[in-house]
């Protein structure tokens, strides 16, 4: 429980460090934040508009004023008001929150139940047919660009096949097989990528775990390769795949943007794009704020799973 305590006290630290360099981001480049945002196409803005958006912002407020006002707020789950239509920036963003994580599970989901057998097989058969073809599939899903691969399935499955829609966002309780059609591609977009990445990795670790001493000596027991692998390869192997599962869900938290404006898929991307667009400084400073916690609860999340995993951790 003290290893656990450590790691949260770590995290909270983290989240504290992130939100305030969340604050003084936008406070340190050079100009007036408040004339920034009220540009448009080169044409200096009114000073007393300028003044005005400043005294909403509370820009006009000496700094540790305004960072405590930050602070207290953020404790307080208050991230301000939109610029651009009045409401709550906390409740756009739990309301596309939602379906970003959607998005981001169901392809980690299908990354980790193709990638880890896949995985497995080829580091079983390495050097074989198999091995060779796997990996090869392993990095054309790596290399091609997201919005390539998206704009290829909308053109087979949607526009020539016409056997799931091209895009939008039905809830799960509304319909739910309308939302598993709708979910399909752009799942499929992020976590062949994914996929590959767990593939490679799973590969390499399993390669390496299964000429250890521990797993000769299983063999040599006359233990079944099949309980050898399950019990003493794949345990060992899955910490560094849980490490890249980790880093790369969390980087898709904020980096679906590309994927949700291609399937039109309402998500946290998407409205973090339209706010930086309309320039929405409390709303794009609120996104990327929950976008940094929800990346250092990942963090959390792959710790717990360390110790699962190798319970040496928990005393290192």
């Amino acid at each position: 429980m003290l290893w656990l305590a450590r790691r949260i006290a770590l995290s909270i630290g983290l989240v504290w460090i992130v939100a305030s360099i969340v604050f003084l981001a936008i406070r340190v480049i050079p100009g007036n934040p408040a004339e920034l945002l009220l540009s448009q196409g080169g044409v200096a803005p009114d000073p007393a508009s300028v003044a005005e958006l400043k005294q909403q912002l509370g820009l006009d407020r000496p700094l540790l004023v305004q960072y405590r006002a930050s602070m207290i707020g953020l404790l307080e789950g208050n991230l301000g008001d939109s610029l651009e239509d009045g409401s709550p920036a906390m409740d756009d963003i739990l309301a596309r929150l939602p379906r970003t994580l959607e998005l981001i599970a169901a392809a980690g989901i299908f990354a980790v139940l193709i990638g880890v057998p896949a995985g497995s097989l080829a580091a079983i058969r390495s050097g074989g047919l198999y091995d060779r073809v796997a990996s090869w599939l392993a990095g054309l899903w790596l290399s091609v660009p997201l919005f390539v691969t998206g704009t290829l399935l909308i053109l087979l499955f949607a526009q020539t096949l016409h056997w799931l829609p091209a895009g939008g966002y039905v809830p799960f309780e509304q319909d739910p097989l309308q939302f598993l059609a709708l979910l399909a591609m752009p799942a499929f977009t992020i976590g062949s990528g994914l996929a590959g990445a767990v593939f490679r990795m799973t590969r390499a670790a399993v390669l390496d775990v299964a000429g250890r001493d521990h797993v000769r000596a299983a063999r040599a027991k006359g233990l079944s390769p099949g309980r050898v692998l399950r019990r003493h390869v794949l345990r060992n192997a899955m910490i560094p795949v849980v490490t890249v599962l980790g880093l790369q869900l969390g980087s898709l938290l904020g980096g679906t943007v590309l994927v949700e404006y291609v399937f039109n898929w309402p998500g946290v991307s998407s409205l973090l794009f339209d706010a930086v667009n309309a320039r929405d400084y409390t709303l794009v400073q609120g996104i990327v704020l929950v976008i940094s916690v929800l990346f250092v609860a990942l963090n959390l999340l792959v710790d717990i799973l360390y110790a699962v995993l190798d319970p040496r951790v928990r005393h290192g």
